[in-house]
């Protein structure tokens, strides 16, 4: 690393500040780079870097403002020592032959760079590309990653927010369309941002990889973009035993089998779709989830005795390499042949809101942290790489401390009001 450049005129603010304004004031820090300040008539001072390329033309870049009225951060305001490094930075680009040189790069390219590498490495690279092309491309392909700035990136994230969601398109439709009933309620706007943070998410990935591979020189202008906060609070829906029967009454026979899959096993709608008869082990009561979906790990989850029962009636008469669970007509489920049917069972078992398949994971899960079940277990069950995500979802259900607390701790207020209040079978009061 390059030692820094001492100047007397230019290194302290008190000094700057006694600098005539208009005027250019420069400093040799190396071979052909110089770091140049400049006051303007406001009295706010920038810092600027002149460069003489491989074919010795000089250029003028400006680098960041001076730190004359605002303390120095590093990445929006620049000390002496630091507008130092950065000018070495764009001296050294500027060096390089053309062809070395990092060319300008949109959005596009840069996410079809991403893409190249996530398919490879990564499992959910379809809803990654879909992400991409209904919420990132069409506002922001077309830029130079190099032009990207904060104020624009922030625009755009906020943005995501502001509309309602989009509609489910069905086969052969491309016209893109918003659901009309959206209301703007709290929960609702909570779960918009919620989704602009994960849109987020993926645009940072997307540039970041450009720039840990060399397409991009600079990583300042995204990394100054923050996330909504406190929005990924989950609301977890989970349904009680009497609620899980109903249930499974209401759906027709060949959904009825998923549905109990669903929740003797906690696993995803996915992860049942692909079961083959060979994945459940009769001997040790136990059915394997392939590494085939979100995690890419595969587990074994063992079952109760209904559990096995059901299994073991499931793969009776099949080949180990037959599909467990099939439609009535013979045919595998597809990715979303579940929707309408559970939204009907659920219409039928009158559970209101309806549920999606993914609630019954959480009810598994759910009913299990209330038996007494802990988060490990439960984060062994569920499939998760750490208990880190459980514990974000039940461990108010598994924490005994507070209400043994509760029940042991806190007095008694006298004689309770006689009521003659009887609450219904599955039903808990409010």
């Amino acid at each position: 690393m390059a030692r820094a450049v001492r100047s007397t005129g230019l290194e302290s603010r008190t000094a700057r500040l006694k600098l005539e304004a208009g005027k250019r004031h420069a400093v040799n820090i190396g071979p052909g780079a110089s770091l140049v300040y400049r006051r303007g008539k406001s009295g706010t001072g920038a810092w600027f870097c002149r460069a003489v390329d491989s074919s010795d033309k000089e250029s003028l870049t400006k680098i960041a403002p001076a730190d004359d009225y605002a303390d120095a951060d590093g990445v929006l305001v620049l000390n002496f020592s630091q507008a130092q490094a950065r000018c070495r930075e764009i001296s050294a680009e500027a060096q390089l032959p053309p062809h070395k040189r990092v060319k300008p790069l949109t959005v596009a390219e840069a996410a079809e760079h991403y893409m190249s590498w996530f398919r490879v490495h990564r499992k959910s690279f379809k809803d990654t590309e879909r992400t991409i092309s209904a919420h990132i491309l069409p506002k922001l392909g077309a830029k130079q990653v190099h032009e990207l700035t904060a104020r624009e990136l922030r625009k755009w994230h906020e943005g995501l927010c502001t509309v309602p969601p989009r509609k489910r398109l069905k086969a052969g439709e491309s016209d893109v369309r918003h659901l009309s009933a959206w209301e703007a309620t709290p929960d609702n706007i909570r779960a918009r941002k919620s989704t602009a943070n994960r849109i987020l998410t993926v645009l940072k990935a997307i540039l970041n990889k450009a720039f840990q591979d060399g397409l991009a020189v600079d990583d300042s202008e995204w990394r100054r973009v923050k996330p909504f906060g406190r929005v990924d609070e989950p609301v977890i829906r989970f349904l009680s035993v009497d609620e899980c029967t109903r249930l499974v009454n209401a759906c027709p026979a060949d959904f009825r089998q998923l549905v109990r899959a669903g929740l003797l096993t906690g696993a995803r709608y996915g992860e049942l779709t692909r079961m083959v008869a060979g994945d459940f082990r009769a001997d040790t009561g136990t059915v394997r989830i392939s590494g085939e979906g979100k995690t890419g790990r595969a587990r074994w989850v063992p079952l109760n005795e209904e559990g096995r029962a059901f299994f073991l009636g499931m793969a009776a008469g099949r080949l180990d390499q037959n599909l467990l669970f099939m439609r009535e007509d013979g045919q595998p489920w597809g990715s979303s042949h579940q929707c309408r049917r559970l939204t009907d069972a659920c219409k039928i078992a009158r559970i209101e809101p309806a549920i999606s398949f993914h609630d019954l994971r959480h009810s598994y899960a759910s009913l299990l942290a209330q038996a007494g079940a802990d988060l490990l277990t439960i984060s062994k069950l569920l499939g998760h790489g750490d208990t880190r995500i459980t514990s974000r979802h039940y461990a108010h259900l598994c924490d005994r401390t507070l209400a043994a607390a509760v029940q042991s701790k806190l007095p008694s207020f006298g004689v309770p009001e006689p009521s003659n209040v009887v609450a219904l079978r599955g039903r808990v009061p409010a």
